[in-house]
């Protein structure tokens, strides 16, 4: 391998960590409400189009996210263990090159939504603007955990405007359900970052809610599965998608049991297998309209 080679290698290495395209979590966890809003508003039949539009928007805004969120923290980034050596920190990328692929990624995302209706395309306006002030948020508030779940629960209506070119009202219980399940796990995660941020000045709901994360935690939870009951009575879902809450509830149960005694990797750990709550309900939604049909 020549040098030229290997700086190309190196170089999309490091787009990659920028991206957190090696660390797909985050993909994940916005992708689960997005699937579970286009299958409600198909009644399980989305459009594949639709479909294909909707998940190159998700891999694509969340890595836009993802380095609008470390050009954001890059000064704050070094004095957290966990952040320290990202590619902006480190000085490995500079804050152009950052901004310039954010600006392509934010563009394609943007090109590919031109396929679908007018309305889809103006909410995607907005659902832009949550992506790139989301990273600012933990400056001012101590909610920005909340925040997060709004530009993540944007994805509700979006999916209902590209499906059926109307805001259906039961949309906003998937956009609610979005919010609370983002505050629950993103809570886990500041919990990790806690006595950092509070070192450095940086805002969180792990902060703000102190001694009381886990209790708070524990009723944002239960909150969650509430209102998932809620969806599963205004979409008319069945005994499957029931059997999947009671799989939600006892991951919910898991991962409480993981944040117990406050450790850093446990908490990691607590926040990683959300992903797995997120794909019991979607499963649920699949197989209650696949054993309708």
């Amino acid at each position: 391998m020549n040098d030229m080679t290997h700086q190309t290698v190196s170089k999309l290495q490091l787009y990659i960590q920028l991206t957190r395209l090696n660390k797909p979590i985050g993909i994940l966890l916005l992708l689960w409400p997005t699937l579970w809003s286009l299958w409600l508003a198909s009644s399980g039949k989305p459009d594949l189009l639709i479909l294909i539009v909707f998940i190159m928007g998700v891999i694509l805004m969340r890595s836009a996210g993802c380095i609008i969120n470390d050009y954001a923290d890059r000064d704050f980034d070094r004095h957290v263990k966990r952040t320290q050596d990202r590619p902006l920190t480190s000085g490995q990328l500079s804050s152009r090159e950052a901004l310039y692929l954010f600006a392509i990624l934010t563009l394609i995302a943007f090109a590919l939504v031109l396929l679908l209706n007018n309305l889809t395309i103006m909410l995607s306006v907005g659902g832009i603007f949550l992506a790139a002030s989301y990273p600012f948020m933990k400056r001012y508030t101590h909610l920005p955990q909340a925040y997060l779940g709004i530009a993540f629960g944007w994805a509700a209506p979006m999916a209902f405007a590209a499906i059926n070119a109307e805001l259906d009202p039961r949309l906003w219980l998937i956009f609610l359900a979005t919010v609370i399940w983002a505050i629950s796990y993103d809570t886990m995660y500041a919990m990790v970052d806690r006595d950092d941020d509070i070192k450095i000045g940086i805002k969180s709901t792990a902060i703000l809610f102190g001694q009381k994360d886990r209790l708070i935690v524990g009723l944002l939870q239960i909150t969650l599965i509430l209102t998932l009951y809620l969806i599963g009575r205004a979409f008319e879902l069945g005994a499957l998608y029931n059997l999947s809450l009671l799989a939600a509830g006892i991951l919910s149960v898991y991962h409480q049991w993981l944040i117990k005694d406050r450790e850093r990797q446990r908490c990691l750990k607590a926040f990683l297998h959300n992903n797995w709550l997120g794909a019991v309900v979607f499963a649920g939604i699949v197989a209650d309209y696949a054993l309708a049909v």
